[in-house]
């Protein structure tokens, strides 16, 4: 079993799938810690997915960016990481998430503040996106969704 979930964590990774082939490595440490091939993989798809999160913010995809960055956040712990031979550290990590949120936080209140409540509300989605349990994100997203109903519900020039 811990064979073939690794056969198609390499499939996941050769179409692109680093979180994805991170989970069927995991799954195929579980049934067999140690594995080989795992133990083999492991770092690089870590790292490339990392990378990917950056490339994405570089771009100024930050739904792609933070839910990379999470995925790291959340394999950067798992028995088959070599943490300390990385680049980065989890709290830089986890830095960039905060800060991406803290900005996509920031726009969608200006947008708010505006009018723009479709806009706003399409930032907190986003960071829920890629951390769900963002309390602040969640509390807004209520908030501008229930007038946004309001609003539609009034008659025309009111």
């Amino acid at each position: 079993m811990a064979d073939k979930l690794f056969a198609e964590g390499m499939a996941a990774l050769q179409e692109g799938g680093h979180e994805r082939a991170l989970e069927l490595f995991s799954a195929a440490w579980q049934e067999k810690p140690g594995h080989a091939g795992v133990a083999r993989e492991f770092d690089g798809t870590l790292l490339a997915l990392k990378k990917n999160g950056d490339a994405a913010y570089a771009l100024g995809k930050w739904e792609d960016a933070g839910k990379r960055w999470m995925g790291t956040l959340r394999f950067l712990t798992h028995p088959a990481a070599n943490a300390r031979g990385y680049p980065f550290t989890r709290s830089e990590v986890k830095s960039k998430v905060d800060r991406l949120s803290a900005a996509l936080m920031e726009k969608a209140l200006t947008e708010y503040r505006r009018g723009e409540v479709p806009a706003a509300i399409a930032d907190w989605k986003t960071i829920l996106s890629y951390d769900p349990g963002h309390v602040e994100a969640a509390r807004s997203l209520q908030t501008a969704s229930k007038q946004l109903e309001t609003l539609k519900k009034m008659p025309p020039g009111k």
